[in-house]
């Protein structure tokens, strides 16, 4: 059993490891903001061409900025998923990364304990 949980801590580790180093990029549809985010979808970087102060709506601005950051979330999200597919039912298409992999790979463990 032992040897079984170092198996599988380490594959979780690996999980970890890849889901840390995502970096997705989405671009607005304008071409004019930029937002990268990690595996988790926290945002890492934002770049705004200097042409977005040209047009003084700062409510569009806000629009798209907020659109963008959610375009690069999902793209890691794919990502993340793809990294974890092995540890999740087939046909998911959304979870929380962070815990769903090794929740699913301790229910295969132990036989699909009961869920509280």
């Amino acid at each position: 059993m032992f040897t079984d949980y170092e198996l599988l801590a380490e594959e979780i580790r690996a999980v970890q490891r890849d889901l840390s180093e995502i970096r997705a990029t989405y671009d607005s549809p304008d071409g004019l903001v930029s937002a990268t985010v990690g595996g988790a979808g926290e945002l890492i970087e934002l770049w705004l061409d200097p042409r977005v102060f040209r047009n003084p709506d700062s409510v569009l601005l806000a629009r798209t900025v907020t659109e963008t950051i959610h375009g690069a979330a999902e793209l890691a999200q794919r990502q993340g998923l793809a990294i974890a597919a092995d540890y999740l039912p087939p046909g998911v298409e959304s979870a929380d990364l962070r815990f769903d992999p090794l929740l699913t790979a301790l229910d295969q463990q132990t036989g699909g304990g009961a869920r509280r």
